[in-house]
């Protein structure tokens, strides 16, 4: 793959309004387009659609175990920059975002290691950032 080229990703969100400022305030994503369902916003270059969905009586929740922590499942998000990541999880501390796994590095020492955060978005949508010190290691085994 020689050139990297946007994702679209749509997801829902029971609570329009709150998400809209979540992710344009929080986490600073420029708004584009958008109706009284959805709401498209620039998520560091790819492009990110909140839709309006009524909230399910029960949402399950699941999780895989990875390096030692409860990943949820499922999640997206964005690989950044190193110093992005570093700036941006620093950003969101103090923002109060409350990490379901704080900041660290994974794999430590070991082919792929990354930096990786997970929080919730305000409707309980999952998302990870994660960082590379060597952009070779992305999808080395």
């Amino acid at each position: 793959m020689s050139e990297i080229t946007p994702f679209h990703i749509a997801i829902p969100v029971h609570n329009l309004a709150e998400c809209r400022t979540f992710y344009r305030e929080t986490l600073k994503c420029e708004e584009g387009r958008s109706s009284e369902q959805w709401v498209d916003f620039n998520l560091f270059g790819h492009q990110l659609v909140i839709h309006y969905k009524p909230k399910a009586e029960t949402e399950e929740t699941h999780s895989n175990p990875v390096d030692g922590h409860d990943v949820p499942v499922p999640h997206y998000g964005v690989v950044l920059p190193w110093k992005t990541f570093q700036s941006f999880s620093e950003e969101l501390r103090t923002k109060g975002v409350k990490f379901v796994i704080e900041p660290y590095i994974r794999f430590e020492g070991q082919v792929g290691e990354q930096a990786t955060m997970f929080f919730l978005d305000p409707a309980g949508n999952a998302l990870e950032f994660k960082a590379f010190r060597d952009m070779g290691q992305l999808f080395a085994k």
